[in-house]
Order: C-alpha cells, then sequence, then structure tokens
C-alpha cells in the first residue's frame, strides 16, 4: 500500500465540496478548492460565503432513532469538520439541529482558509478537467449552466436530469391492510409486486376535492417549470376533469380485489421502494402540494389514513446524475472521453439534503483518498446510514433494477430491518438499529489506518 500524497482539485465550495477538501486535506493531499463566488452566484444564493444553506437552517433531527438523526452521529464519529462547525452554530431548535447560518458560514470558512493543505480559489469552473490531477465535482444541484452543459456532453443527455420530479414514499407498516390488498395488474408478474388501496366512487371524490384545495409550493423564479406530459403532477392531472386519474395512474382495470369484493372506482398502486420491503412509493402521485397538505390529502385514502411518510413528493429543479449508471464505485465518471481523473459528490449524485450531501462529500474523499494510497475500499456496512446512503447512490437498494433511479434523503428503508421483538415499539426498534449501527461503523473505522 502506497503512502505519497497527490494534489486533488474540488469544484464546488458547498457542504460537500468542503468537507471532501477537508478530510483529504487532514490526510496530507494538497486540496485546490474552486468556488465561483463572488465572481457568481447560483439564482438561489444570496451570499458569497462557503457552505451557504440556501433553504433551511436546520440540519434536521439529532436523534438517532431517526434515520438523519443516525446519520449524523455516524459522520461526528467519522470526524466530520461541517458536523463540528454546526456544533460551534447551534441554536436551539428542540430535538434538532439548527445554526445561525452566518456563524456556520463563519466557521467553515475559517476551516478552510487556515488549513495548510487547503487553497481557495474564486473562480468558475466552466468545464470537466482533462489533466490527470484527480478532481472531485461537488456542484449541486444549481450546478452553473456551462459546467452542467459539458458534464452531460461526457455522460450523455439522458443521464443527467435537470428537473426532479418525485412521489412520496411511505412506512411499510403504517398502510391499513384492512383497505389494501396485494396484487399485480391482470395477475402478471409477482402479486406481491405492487400494495393496492381501493377506492369507492365516493371516497375517490372526497380525494379529489381534497387535493383541488390542497396548498401547493410556488416555483421559485429560476425554476420556470415545464411539465412533462409523462410525468404530470397529480394536481395538474386533476385539473384536466374529474375522471382524469381513473384512466392514468389511478386506473382499476385488472386490479379487482383477489377476494372477489366489490369492483373499486379507483386505485392507488403502491410499488417496493427498497430489496427489504420497508417502504412503499406512491406510483404516479409526484406533486407540488405542501408537506402537510400531502400529509392530508393522501390522508383521505382508506388505505393510508395513518400513512407514515418518509419522503414527501415534490417536483423542483434539481441537477443531477443517473449515478448508479455513470458512477463507478469509487463515484468516478464512467463515460469521461479524456484521460482525466473525474468523480462526483453530494447533491449532484442523488442525495438529498444537506446532511445526505455532506455525508456523500465525506464518503467520496474517503474513497478516493484509499484509492490514491493504492488501498482497496471496504464502503461502511450495510446496516449502519452511511452504508444505505453509498447503496442507494449505487442503486442496490432498488426492488426492481430497472426502476428509474431517484434522489433520495436518508431513510431507515436503506437498512435493513431488525427483527421486530414482542411488545416492542417502533422507537425501541429503531434504538436497537442505531446501537448496531453505530457499532458497525465504529469497527469499519477502527479497521482503517487514517483515523
Amino acid at each position: 500500500m502506497g503512502s505519497v500524497t497527490q494534489p486533488i482539485r474540488v469544484i464546488g465550495g458547498g457542504l460537500a465540496g468542503c468537507e471532501a477538501a477537508l478530510t483529504l486535506a487532514d490526510r496530507g493531499h494538497p486540496v485546490t478548492l474552486y468556488e465561483m463566488k463572488p465572481h457568481k452566484r447560483t439564482p438561489a444564493q444570496v451570499t458569497d460565503r462557503l457552505a451557504e444553506l440556501v433553504c433551511s437552517n436546520s440540519f434536521r433531527s439529532n436523534q438517532v432513532t431517526n434515520a438523519v438523526g443516525l446519520i449524523k452521529e455516524e459522520m461526528r464519529i467519522l470526524g466530520s469538520h461541517i458536523m463540528q462547525a454546526a456544533a460551534k452554530a447551534q441554536v436551539p431548535a428542540g430535538d434538532a439541529l439548527a445554526v445561525d447560518r452566518d456563524v456556520f458560514a463563519a466557521q467553515v470558512e475559517h476551516l478552510i482558509q487556515n488549513h495548510p493543505n487547503i487553497t481557495l480559489c474564486s473562480e468558475e469552473v466552466c468545464a470537466l478537467p482533462t489533466d490527470d490531477v484527480p478532481t472531485i465535482v461537488a456542484t449541486g444541484p444549481l450546478t452553473a449552466e456551462d459546467l452542467a452543459h459539458d458534464i452531460a456532453k461526457q455522460c450523455g443527455k439522458e443521464r443527467l436530469a435537470f428537473y426532479d420530479a418525485i412521489a412520496p414514499i411511505i412506512e411499510a407498516d403504517s398502510v391499513d391492510m384492512n383497505h389494501a390488498y396485494f396484487k399485480s395488474r391482470w395477475d402478471k408478474g409477482d402479486s406481491a409486486d405492487y400494495l393496492n388501496c381501493p377506492m369507492s366512487e365516493s371516497e375517490y371524490q372526497c380525494f379529489l376535492t381534497a387535493l383541488r384545495s390542497a396548498d401547493q409550493a410556488a416555483a421559485k423564479d429560476f425554476e420556470n417549470l415545464h411539465y412533462f406530459e409523462g410525468c404530470l403532477p397529480i394536481e395538474v392531472m386533476a385539473e384536466r376533469g374529474d375522471q382524469t386519474l381513473c384512466f392514468g395512474p389511478f386506473k382499476p382495470v385488472g386490479l379487482y380485489p383477489p377476494d372477489g369484493g366489490e369492483k373499486p372506482h379507483a386505485v392507488l398502486q403502491l410499488r417496493k421502494e427498497d430489496i427489504h420491503g420497508n417502504a412503499y412509493n406512491l406510483v404516479g402521485c409526484q406533486t407540488r402540494m405542501k408537506q402537510p397538505a400531502q400529509k392530508a390529502v393522501f390522508g383521505t385514502i382508506p388505505a393510508l389514513k395513518n400513512a407514515r411518510f418518509l419522503r414527501y413528493g415534490a417536483i423542483h429543479r434539481n441537477t443531477y446524475l443517473d449515478a448508479p449508471e455513470v458512477l463507478s464505485d469509487l463515484f468516478q465518471l464512467r463515460t469521461l472521453s479524456t484521460p482525466g481523473q473525474v468523480y462526483f459528490a453530494g447533491q449532484i449524485t442523488g442525495v438529498e439534503g444537506y446532511v445526505e450531501s455532506t455525508a456523500c462529500g465525506l464518503l467520496v474523499a474517503l474513497l478516493l483518498h484509499d484509492h490514491l494510497v493504492e488501498r482497496d475500499f471496504e464502503p461502511p456496512p450495510e446496516d449502519c446510514a452511511m452504508g444505505g446512503l453509498y447503496r442507494h447512490t449505487r442503486g442496490l437498494l432498488r426492488a426492481d433494477p430497472k426502476q428509474k433511479y431517484e434522489p433520495s434523503n436518508v431513510t431507515w428503508a436503506m437498512m435493513p430491518p431488525t427483527k421486530k421483538r414482542k411488545g416492542e415499539g417502533k422507537k425501541e426498534r429503531r434504538g436497537r438499529a442505531a446501537e448496531r449501527a453505530l457499532g458497525s461503523l465504529s469497527a469499519w473505522k477502527s479497521a482503517r489506518s487514517d483515523f
């Protein structure tokens, strides 16, 4: 195994880029961090600082019984600089980790500017580098136009999305099975492929009324939404006529109850989201409804009256790669037409959220370091959140390998379930899963020589 350090280029001074730069610099690699601010900003940015939090000031739950709280604790175990900066900038927010944005950005900038192995370069990179310097691209969901076009050219336009339409995902055990049944359309394939939520005509009308009156998230000025016919929000379909959904995603034909019961007027299908069967995707239900409205509207469907959401639906501008297809297991771009070494990290790889983006930056830095010192990279264990997020970006958690790759926050569905004990509640079960995860990650860390 080698021990020689090597110059590295990181493009993007957001959460993932800063985490990657600091992680590599700590291991002796000279890092040049490129950030186009202050010369140019994306439409969402309002300051010239590094690690700008453009949406909320919250890193979400700190509880390890919540998947995002667990991955934060795992990142702390691995020495995340972003988590350290967040701790110093923390403001009261109940059981969530929220920060003073300015203090947080100042903390990260201090770490970057004072690290002896990091050079900060305020310059826009308009194309993927073609030299032999290993480069991490961590430019986020609003990657600047010139660079985004070059990425599309290198990996194929069909492999880079500029527009993200996702349906909600719910916990499997929150579906009321007294009002649902397994069945594939016309009994093709495995009958357990889909879980069906039938509605009578009156139940469908109730749903439709709630849908049409629901609050919707307003598009940002820079999003300039143009809906694709094959991926319309359900509220747009509902505007076209009372029965439009019944001839689209809620089509009941071929999905009649297996017990010979009354034929439904409409059927919402749920498709397995993960190989463990912990989560279900609401098929065809991409939406711009606000999150409380999604819970209320879908809650009018009898089978989903107590549904617990792992991910809410959304439609927004989001530049991300079809990572399982175009990136290697080391997050290196497979389709680069030049000899360059280009890696991707952060939200552009198909992870959602501040925490997940940062975790991805940390993970890619570790695997690139291993590659440069000629050490085989072992991904984090599958039963920890870092391992689950890694396997998400590799497409290994899809119930069907042909399933479209979609961005996601970290969820419990990314990790193998723990066996439920008699009389045990969800919180206790997840507490055991968190204990298992932290133990596995600590053992993984101990087996490495760079901590």
